[in-house]
């Protein structure tokens, strides 16, 4: 049989690498043949018993000629040419895209191990290529029967037995092949990662990692190697390079103060990779590091990759994910996800905790410190940035080089902020923003690694965390907000409120200490804003001393800490707004112009016609006397109310505000004085805190009103002559306080606020009913709509008079035609409904005056006819919103609206 070995495996090699339309059946069982005739050959048991000294029988004749003995010679140069075929017969079928082909190698793969194992030695690394190849196979059945066959292999692995004749066992072969084949694999990875294309380079990572999972725990074993250990770390450093060129990284902000509360599912930035872009290479490579650290030594891979860590900014994202996922697997997390490792272990990990938390604290204490924590994810001083960036100029705080007026190309690395210019190159700061996140990252793998055991270090590593979670910059809040939730579910807690009110004493001692030297820690307002944002009314005890030191700091220097502490104020009287929600006592109370439903159902024609005749003889001065008595009666306070009064003449003692007012009146006063800033950004936030606060102390109007009359002068100022930006803002905290003060505003409204209003309203009228559809996302079309949405409601509020009011309709009905934004209709709709609650009758007549859809006939002939403006004036643009409001308001039929 051996003299046919040659023809027989180099023909049914053709056929198996031959086209694939001859369907996969023929291709199976040519691949049996193939493997069936070389065992049958070079079978280790065969050439063991064989003797290659005998001879072909003298009356074999000419057919002796074909006997062929099978000498190491032979064995040797056989082994040659099928490992040529071998390796075309796996290249063709590894990945085919018919499972049972991909079955039959496996099988012929193990075949050949157990039966050829020795003669064919040269073919071992290209059949263990082609098993662990598949060990990730999207099929079922063909991952489970590579599994168990690498299984079987990495318990023969262990064997280090040997013979009598001192030679050593297959198993040590096998061994020594794994490593070889580790370290050759790991020398080519970087070149197979930039050249290839996804589908190859995941092919590759699935054979990397089957070498792992085959060596089992001798990879710690092979990794003591320098050699091996250098190409692995440095294969992975090269392989995980991130891409860091997109310019939206260091664009997204974070404006808003988002609450996770509801659950853990902040949005994460998907990394983007230099070398890849499919997500199931990302999961293979984490994977490796995985595996690494559950087999490998914990100690030796983590003092390695701390080194190329230290050792180049280059290397320090990359070696940070390794130590992420090494510390994740030497926890047994997410690892041997089919039940066990390949040498039966289960899935436990293999490192004491007491290992595993001296790891955790090593690598935490690299990565929260001032030169890899404290680093630059803004570029230049912006208007936003600028004073918050003066914080940042102590020489211990670091940022990036100036590359602009470097006289020639300095390398990425961070510097001190001392040295730096304004300008940062991009891609700097997103590798500094991306650094930033894989840290956070790792501190929620320690967290998932330890579990319960975290919660020591939680007093040395949280507060970072939360510095983080008020970083502007979107990626590092979200990743540092991820990372608070898994510390939660890591220590047991429900919640973000549970984590910070558990650790609020040590924290916010921390941002007292830290308050107390602004400059060395910008970062503690941050801190304050974030366990406000995230906890409950609980912390105000707690935190009341702190907001003291706050003002007292914002008082103290104004001009440089005004923009960040009022961020942190905005926070915090949110929070109380959220905390201490307005109670049903403090609702707003019914206005006197607004009907009653009583008077809405029934109407007495004779009462109406008395009090008329009343109010005629009173203007007159008839009977005055008399109405001057009742009405004194009527004033008289009942004696029941007298008795009620208590120590009468007792001092006047003021009542003690609750701490939530006292923090709100105390945190008014300083709106009133950044209302007039000269920053547009610290002016906007001003008002916003102002309308917060206003909020909050609607209940108390004895404490509301006070501070509403010392914040009015700025306030008008806001409205009248400022940016268009701070005037639609200021607007809006006019509305919150007509709702609140009412009556008390009327005359300043009235006199200073309502003409200005009316006269940009008019102004700008026929701006947008020519403008295109553009014209909505301009500033003018913002400040109109909002304008148009709160003048209504303000004027019901405020219980305007009647020539206020012919100002308000004058400046809106010019924004019912038909020619104005559709969106600038709808409001100005929204502030006649408000003004015909006011006076019915009054806006009843203005719009019949200006569209009239129907004729009043007089009920009998000696009544003269009414004749208004209105009447039998031909359909114009202003007519469907006046019949619209006429039908809505007046219960005008339909029928009568068609009759114009």
């Amino acid at each position: 049989m051996a003299s046919f070995l040659p023809g027989i495996s180099t023909t049914v090699a053709r056929i198996i690498t031959g086209d694939t339309r001859q369907g996969h059946s023929v291709t199976v069982r040519a691949m049996k043949l193939w493997s069936g005739t070389v065992t049958l050959v070079m079978e280790d048991s065969q050439l063991h018993c064989s003797d290659p000294e005998e001879k072909p029988a003298p009356e074999l004749g000419r057919v002796g000629q074909l006997l062929v003995l099978r000498t190491e010679e032979w064995v040797k140069s056989t082994a040659d040419r099928l490992r040529v075929l071998l390796k075309k017969i796996i290249s063709c079928t590894s990945a085919h895209q018919h499972w049972r082909v991909r079955l039959a190698l496996v099988e012929l793969a193990d075949l050949l191990l157990r039966a050829c194992g020795r003669s064919l030695a040269e073919c071992v690394g290209s059949l263990l290529d082609a098993l662990v190849g598949v060990v990730n196979d999207e099929e079922p059945r063909v991952r489970e029967r590579c599994e168990v066959i690498l299984r079987e292999i990495s318990q023969r692995s262990q064997q280090t037995t040997v013979r009598d004749d001192g030679s050593k066992s297959l198993s040590k072969t096998f061994t020594d092949v794994l490593s070889e084949n580790l370290h050759s694999l790991c020398t080519s990875l970087p070149r197979l990662m930039r050249t290839s294309d996804d589908q190859k380079k995941l092919f590759v990572l699935n054979v990397f990692l089957g070498y792992i999972k085959l060596l089992g725990p001798l990879v710690s074993v092979v990794l003591t190697s320098a050699a091996h250990l250098e190409r692995v770390s440095k294969a992975l450093m090269q392989v995980l390079e991130l891409d860091v060129m997109d310019v939206r990284i260091v664009e997204e902000r974070s404006y808003t103060d988002a609450d996770l509360d509801s659950g853990c599912g902040a949005h994460v930035q998907r990394k983007h990779f230099l070398y890849f872009t499919d997500e199931r290479i990302l999961s293979a490579l984490l994977e490796i590091c995985r595996m690494l650290g559950y087999y490998g030594n914990l100690y030796l891979l983590t003092d390695h990759f701390l080194d190329l860590y230290r050792q180049s900014s280059v290397y320090r994202k990359q070696a940070a994910m390794v130590l992420n996922q090494v510390v994740r697997g030497a926890a047994g997390v997410a690892v041997a996800t089919y039940g066990q490792s390949l040498d039966g272990r289960d899935g436990s990990g293999a490192n004491a905790e007491d290992d595993l938390r001296a790891a955790v604290e090593s690598i935490t204490e690299e990565y929260i410190s001032v030169t890899n924590w404290q680093i630059a994810t803004v570029g230049e001083d912006t208007d936003r940035d600028q004073q918050e960036q003066k914080l940042l100029s102590p020489s211990r705080l670091l940022s990036i080089p100036d590359t602009e007026s470097s006289p020639s190309p300095t390398p990425l690395h961070l510097v001190p902020l001392g040295a730096a210019a304004s300008t940062s190159a991009l891609h700097q700061l997103n590798s500094n923003i991306w650094q930033l996140c894989v840290q956070l990252e790792g501190i929620s793998c320690f967290a998932q690694a330890l579990g319960q055991g975290f919660t020591p270090l939680l007093m040395t590593s949280l507060y970072p965390v939360l510095e983080k979670a008020g970083e502007e910059n979107l990626l590092v809040s979200q990743a540092a907000l991820g990372c608070m939730w898994s510390i939660c579910q890591a220590c047991g807690l429900p919640s973000l409120k549970e984590l910070i009110n558990q650790n609020s004493d040590y924290l916010l001692n921390d941002v007292s200490l830290n308050l107390q030297r602004l400059r060395q820690h910008p970062q503690a307002p941050r801190v304050l804003a974030v366990m406000l944002t995230h906890s409950d009314r609980s912390l105000l005890p707690l935190v009341g001393d702190i907001v003291q030191d706050v003002l007292s700091a914002l008082d103290l220097s104004y001009d440089h800490t005004a923009a960040l502490f009022c961020s942190v104020l905005h926070v915090l009287i949110k929070a109380l707004a959220r905390w201490f929600p307005a109670s049903q006592r403090s609702a707003r109370k019914p206005n006197k112009s607004e009907p009653r439903p009583t008077e809405q159902e029934e109407f007495n024609v004779g009462q109406f016609l008395l009090d008329y005749r009343k109010q005629k003889e009173l203007a007159e001065g008839i009977n005055i006397e008399d109405d001057m008595e009742d009405s004194a009666d009527t004033d008289a306070p009942p004696v029941s109310e007298l008795e009620d009064v208590d120590d009468v003449d007792g001092p006047d003692v003021k009542k003690e505000l609750p701490d939530h007012l006292r923090i709100t009146k105390d945190v008014m006063e300083r709106c009133v004085h950044l209302m007039s800033d000269p920053s547009l950004r610290l002016r906007l936030k001003a008002l916003d805190v102002l309308e917060l606060c206003i909020s909050v102390l609607s209940e108390m109007e004895d404490e509301l009103l006070p501070m509403a009359h010392r914040c009015w002068p700025a306030l008008l100022q806001r409205l009248t002559a400022d940016d268009p930006l701070a005037v639609l803002r200021a607007f809006r905290v006019l509305c919150v306080l007509g709702e609140s003060c009412g009556d008390f505003l009327r005359r300043r409204v009235s006199k200073e606020v309502l003409p200005k209003l009316s006269g940009s309203l008019l102004r700008q009228a026929p701006v947008s009913a020519r403008a295109g559809p553009v014209y909505a996302h301009t500033l003018a079309f913002k400040l109109q709509l909002a304008v148009l949405e709160g003048l209504g409601s303000l004027c019901r509020r405020l219980d305007l008079g009647e020539e206020d009011l012919d100002k308000v309709c004058e400046a809106c009905l010019l924004y019912l035609s038909c020619r104005q934004p559709v969106r600038l209709q709808e409001a100005s709709l929204s502030v006649f409904r408000n003004l015909i609650q006011v006076d019915p009758d009054m806006f009843w007549f203005v719009l019949n005056e200006l569209h009239c859809p129907w004729d009043f006939t007089p009920p009998h002939p000696d009544l003269q006819p009414v004749r208004l403006s209105g009447m039998g004036r031909p359909r114009d643009e202003y007519t469907d919103n006046v019949v619209k409001l006429l039908k809505e308001e007046f219960e005008l039929p339909l029928a009568s609206s068609l009759s114009s």
